[in-house]
């Protein structure tokens, strides 16, 4: 039963219309949601929340009182530093291996693509394949498609092991930056090398000191940012295509009360892009038509949906927080999921309606849902059976509880960097020139996830709004993407929203001032832009105007996203409190030390307008520093808020 009272309490937990719709009729028919289900576990363990506690052997579970009046150390001795590190490297692992795991996904589908053994994919950008085909060391001269991409194959395969002393994309990395990961011991060798070293480091008995602990956690992120997630993102492009600037739907709107709805959930593009395919089957929409419905409307949720609407324009149905209000329209006939971000819930929610719940990878299993075994040796026909379920499922529908409360809302995708570098001529210098004119004060990187604990989208869509009117372009990716494409801020037309000198630039160009870069695995775009940026510069990444934020995040990939990001030499700010401040070392060491070994460090802002004024300061001090023109800042920057805040500072954690 639904925990939610009414009295517009929908409003606070959401600034969507549609979200807040769903959640009354969740809370009218008794359904429970995320947000009841939040509520009913507060107060959440605070030993927990502060990263204090831990159970990795059978000595514990142990915890340590911040207060000091009880235990000081765990069973084996390990005090709050060590804890903590412990925690936050383990988190670490499990998020770059979740990313990387995906690429491997994508890695061994485009190897058997190469020898023949795949149905329903192709290479779709043989000249990007053959890019980096070259980069890597791949002949291709005078050989074939196919011997080539096997050869590529069989590189990046050797990425995820230890016979290299670095990643294949590593070389993409500044020189200066590449000695300065050399210097400390972080560049990472092999995906699975630094994940499985981590998983070791944090046994009982191990790695006892914080700092090596934490400096092999920005390691083990690396191992994701410029190994898995950009195997991940270069091979989508290669068989899917690489994106370019193209128009779509977002929210609720996007179902329709006449057609077949399925929405594709996860992340994997492999299953959503064929499944996209045979909705356009020509039996299957005759099938559909035999039903009632006049088609078949394919919708995409949280990051298969970026994928499907960078390359396909297919719209997006809403992002994280909206899978089970989704299911609440009434007007799905399945929900298609393979893996990450997809919350067990939606089985039981779905069993109030007639949505079919289809799971499809083999290492993401859901009690009570469909299961069909994805194989993507025959990713066309499982494909067409998928559909062809959910078509049966249409006749059963229940029209007179078919809500769904909006409009869709426009939006344009497609930011892949080489579209990105496309309008700009081919090169970064009209970006560069903008940055150095002060016309483009900075960018900054928008990701992440959503998080119930606050308000859905609204310190995504608050922040962009603060930043690109002050002349900072916005790259997101994500669940932050679609929280931007709701609230219209990725649109040609919404220049407007910015300011005088990023609105000229957009409105030259023909593009938004909010860019949508693609799914979570694809802020590695964003470090390829990046270090594409400071060569041609001749500097090193930390010294660029850059900043990354996660207003929202809640997951572990975050978590690596973020170790990356930091690594490379991009300041993060982060929204929601991560449980490290259990131990004032590793606080210190995330919000101030890493400064001088990495050059960038973390900070915890959760108010919009304050994370807004820290990152442009921020910002400031980097074109001061590359002797570039003071811009002067906007009248909201009133806020007492320094570029040397700590991490947490104006929490209201």
């Amino acid at each position: 039963m639904s925990a939610i009272s009414g009295n517009g309490h929908a409003r606070r937990l959401t600034i969507n219309e549609d979200a807040q719709a769903m959640i009354d009729v969740a809370r009218a028919e008794g359904i429970e949601t995320v947000w009841d289900r939040l509520a009913a576990q507060e107060p959440q363990c605070g030993y927990c929340a502060l990263g204090l506690s831990c159970r990795n052997c059978a000595m514990g579970p142990c915890r340590i009182d911040p207060f000091g009046e009880g235990p000081q150390k765990g069973v084996c001795g390990a005090g709050a530093d060590v804890i903590v590190a412990r925690n936050l490297g383990r988190t670490i692992a499990a998020g770059s291996s979740s990313h990387s795991d995906h690429g491997r996904d994508i890695l061994e589908a485009f190897r058997a693509l190469a020898h023949g053994e795949t149905t329903g994919y192709r290479i779709a950008d043989v000249d990007k394949m053959k890019r980096l085909a070259e980069e890597v060391g791949v002949a291709t001269e005078g050989r074939t498609t196919e011997e080539v991409a096997a050869d590529l194959a069989d590189v990046l395969l050797e990425d995820y092991g230890t016979r290299r002393g670095s990643l294949s994309f590593v070389a993409r990395v500044p020189e200066v930056r590449r000695a300065k990961w050399d210097s400390v011991g972080i560049t990472p060798r092999g995906v699975d090398r630094e994940n499985v070293e981590m998983l070791h480091r944090t046994h009982m008995g191990v790695d006892n000191d914080y700092v090596n602990t934490l400096l092999h956690g920005l390691r083990t992120g690396l191992s994701d940012g410029w190994g898995g997630s950009m195997i991940a993102t270069e091979l989508s492009d290669v068989m899917f295509g690489t994106p370019t600037p193209v128009m779509s739907e977002i929210n609720l709107g996007v179902l329709r009360t006449d057609q077949v709805n399925i929405a594709m959930h996860g992340h994997n593009p492999m299953l959503s892009d064929v499944v996209v395919a045979a909705a356009q089957d020509p039996e299957l929409v005759e099938l559909a038509r035999s039903f009632g419905a006049t088609g078949i409307n394919i919708v995409g949720l949280c990051c298969t949906g970026n994928e499907l609407l960078m390359r396909r324009g297919v719209p997006m149905a809403g992002n994280h927080l909206m899978q089970e209000l989704v299911l609440v329209t009434g007007a799905l006939e399945a929900m298609v999921v393979d893996y990450q971000c997809i919350m067990p819930s939606v089985v039981d929610v779905a069993k109030c309606y007639h949505t079919k719940i289809i799971s499809t990878a083999d290492k993401a299993k859901f009690t009570g849902a469909t299961h069909v075994s994805f194989d993507p040796m025959h990713g066309a026909e499982i494909a067409r059976d998928i559909v062809r379920m959910a078509v049966e499922a249409y006749p059963d529908r229940n029209h007179e509880r078919v809500r769904i409360p909006v409009k869709p809302v426009r939006m344009m995708g497609g930011f892949s960097v080489e579209a990105i570098l496309g309008a700009l001529g081919g090169t970064p210098k009209p970006l560069v020139d903008a940055i150095a004119a002060g016309t483009i004060r900075g960018a900054v990187a928008v990701v992440g996830c959503n998080n119930p604990k606050l308000p859905q989208d609204l310190e995504h869509i608050e922040l962009t709004r603060r930043l690109i009117e002050n002349d900072i372009l916005v790259l997101v990716t994500g669940c932050a993407a679609v929280a931007n494409g709701k609230a219209g801020q990725m649109l040609p037309e919404s220049a407007a929203m910015a300011g005088p000198g990023l609105r000229s630039v957009c409105e030259a160009l023909g593009i938004p001032p909010v860019l949508h870069m693609g799914s979570c695995v694809d802020n590695s775009r964003i470090m390829v832009l990046a270090a594409a940026l400071a060569d041609f510069l001749g500097v090193d990444i930390d010294q660029l105007p850059l900043a990354g934020a996660a207003p929202e995040w809640y997951s572990e990939k975050a978590v690596a996203i973020g170790a990356y990001v930091v690594a490379s030499g991009v300041t993060t700010v982060l929204g929601v409190q991560p449980p490290v401040f259990g131990s004032p070392h590793v606080v210190e060491l995330l919000a101030g030390g890493l400064d001088g070994v990495v050059g960038a460090k973390f900070a915890v802002e959760p108010d919009p307008a304050r994370a807004a004024l820290l990152i442009r300061r921020h910002i400031e001090a980097k074109r001061e520093g590359l002797g570039l023109p003071f811009v002067e800042v906007g009248a909201d920057e009133a806020a007492d808020v320094s570029t040397e805040a700590p991490l947490g500072a104006g929490s209201k954690a």
